[in-house]
This record gives structure tokens, C-alpha cells and sequence, in this order.
């Protein structure tokens, strides 16, 4: 069924007439009458009976009305559904307890006007395509891993260098450092079971441990971070890397320590992802809130992989 005929009948039902319809939709007199007969064409009905005084429903036509205003209505919700502006601005913030969702808490305390749409997905790839097909505006990753590439129409601006800790409980050889150095870390068990191959977070601590020589463990079940931390807080060898950003609560029992590792300091380079034709308004604000507030990091030397680079 033709929306632009429908639009024409319930136009007419209202005004009674065809030559006001055709002022109220900016046509012709000539086009409402067009669109009306093909309507009826299409029903196999009559809906219309001209009068002297203009148009009257005929019994078919008084039956189709309240249809008709709903099927407006109808395009009218599934247009504003996707309006710029008019629907939630989705964004994958990759985890629901990492920095990049904090983030986007900070931009909403900022902008609660502007509807959002959480999400997280798994790997640059699923994210890359989600931006690329339009399933999500915006996400946050590492770009570009080795054998990567942003996809045409895709830009990347970076957002965030988050500072690592080294995470050790009491027990641990830099349990009461000050700091660390990453040469320090050389030959040193670093528990990460959540580093899966193909991730862009692997493709970070691969090239990490490669730089510094430190022994990258993946082995395991990763049970989550809480099941990580009562092992790291148990062991006299076993670390893993944190932030401070990053919002954890543990046992006090526990007496987990986060060591600052400088000289240089690794960190992790979030970058924000966007196709360049999205035209949603919260887009823009998102962009404009996080390089305005962007941490400006001032304690020397700074480590970050090679391929990370190349966004800056």
C-alpha cells in the first residue's frame, strides 16, 4: 500500500476536500486525485464520493480511516526511530568495568539530554563491523593491531593513554615498591587469562612482554576478575596488570597492591571509532566532550605498542 496515497485519503477525511488536501500536502489537485484512484485501484473499493461541497466517505472509506491514521503513525514512529537525534546514541564501551565505560558515564553526567544506548562487544573486529554497518555509532579500541585496518568511511581519534599498574598481593616481591620499571618485570609470571588470540588487548600485551621480557600466563579457566584477584592476593608470584580507573572492590584480606610501573610508563591507548557519515548529534558531543577532557599525562616517558602510533 502506497503511504503517499494514504496520506492523501486521510488528508481528504480531514478537510473534506480535495483541494484543500492538495494546499495542506503541497500537490496538485490533479496529483491528490491521482494518488486517491490508485488507492482505490489497489483496494478494489471505492472510499470516496465527491459532493457539492467537496468529498465524503463512503462506507468502505469510513472502515479503512482509523487503519489509515495508524499506518501513519506507524511510519511516522519507524522514521523517528532512526531520526538523527531523535533515537539513543549506541556505544560500545567494550566492558561494563574498564575505563572507556566510565567514560561515557562521565559524558552522560555531562549530557544527560542525550539518550544512550550501552553496549559491549567482543574484539575490534565484531566492534569495527558493527561501526561499519551501522549497528552501533561509535566504540572505543586499540587501533590498528598488526594485520588490521581501519575500514573506509571509519576514523579514529585517541582518547585516553591509561596508565598500567602492577597488581600483586602482600606476598609479592614488589609488594612495598614504590614503583617499577618494566625491565624489572623481565622473567616475572604476569596471569592474564582473559587474553584471548585475535583480541586487540592480547595484540597489546604480546608486544608488551616482547619489549620488556616479562612471562605473559594465559593458561586457565578465566572464571572473571574477582576469581583473578583472590589468586594474585594468594600468590608470592603471581601479578597481572590493572588500572586505577578501573572500578574494582576486593576483600580487605585481600591487601592487593596496585604498583606504579614507570620509566617509561606502558599504557593502554583507547581510541574512539566513528563512520565520518553518521550524522547523529550526539555523535559530535560524544567527540567534542572526550577530547576536551582528556587526562593529559605528565610523568615522563611513555610506552605504548608500535601499531598504536599511527593514530596520534
Amino acid at each position: 500500500m502506497d503511504l503517499k496515497a494514504v496520506r492523501a485519503f486521510v488528508a481528504i477525511a480531514d478537510s473534506g476536500q480535495f483541494q484543500k488536501a492538495a494546499l495542506d500536502l503541497s500537490l496538485t489537485q490533479q496529483a491528490v486525485s491521482k494518488r486517491i484512484a490508485a488507492l482505490e485501484k489497489d483496494l478494489g473499493v471505492r472510499l470516496l464520493v465527491r459532493t457539492a461541497r467537496g468529498a465524503d466517505l463512503t462506507i468502505d472509506g469510513q472502515a479503512l480511516l482509523p487503519h489509515a491514521r495508524a499506518l501513519l503513525q506507524a511510519e511516522e514512529r519507524a522514521m523517528a526511530a532512526v531520526r538523527p537525534g531523535d533515537r539513543a546514541l549506541r556505544v560500545d564501551v567494550v566492558g561494563r568495568r574498564v575505563a572507556t565505560a566510565g567514560l561515557v558515564r562521565d559524558f552522560h553526567l555531562a549530557h544527560p539530554e542525550i539518550a544512550l544506548d550501552v553496549v559491549t562487544l567482543f574484539g575490534a573486529d565484531t566492534a569495527l563491523a558493527a561501526v561499519r554497518d551501522g549497528a552501533v555509532d561509535a566504540t572505543f579500541r586499540a587501533v590498528t593491531m598488526p594485520g588490521h585496518r581501519l575500514p573506509d568511511g571509519v576514523e579514529a581519534v585517541p582518547v585516553l593513554d591509561e596508565p598500567l599498574r602492577l597488581c600483586v598481593g602482600p606476598g609479592h616481591e614488589f609488594a612495598r615498591a614504590a614503583s617499577v620499571t618494566p625491565a624489572q618485570l623481565a622473567g616475572h609470571r604476569i596471569w592474564m587469562p582473559g587474553n584471548e588470540p585475535g583480541t586487540e588487548w592480547a595484540a597489546y600485551y604480546d608486544e608488551l612482554a616482547a619489549t620488556f621480557g616479562p612471562t605473559l600466563d594465559t593458561i586457565g579457566p578465566n572464571f572473571g576478575v574477582e576469581a583473578l584477584l583472590d589468586t594474585i592476593a594468594a600468590s608470592p608470584t603471581l601479578a597481572t596488570f590493572l588500572s586505577e580507573r578501573t572500578p574494582l572492590v576486593w576483600p580487605t584480606d585481600h591487601d592487593l597492591r596496585l604498583v606504579p610501573v614507570r620509566d617509561p610508563m606502558p599504557v593502554y591507548p583507547h581510541a574512539l571509532l566513528w563512520r565520518t557519515d553518521n550524522p547523529h548529534p550526539g555523535l559530535a558531543a560524544l567527540r567534542e566532550h572526550l577530547l576536551a577532557t582528556r587526562p593529559r599525562l605528565t610523568e615522563g616517558a611513555v610506552w605504548r605498542p608500535s601499531w598504536a602510533e599511527s593514530v596520534r
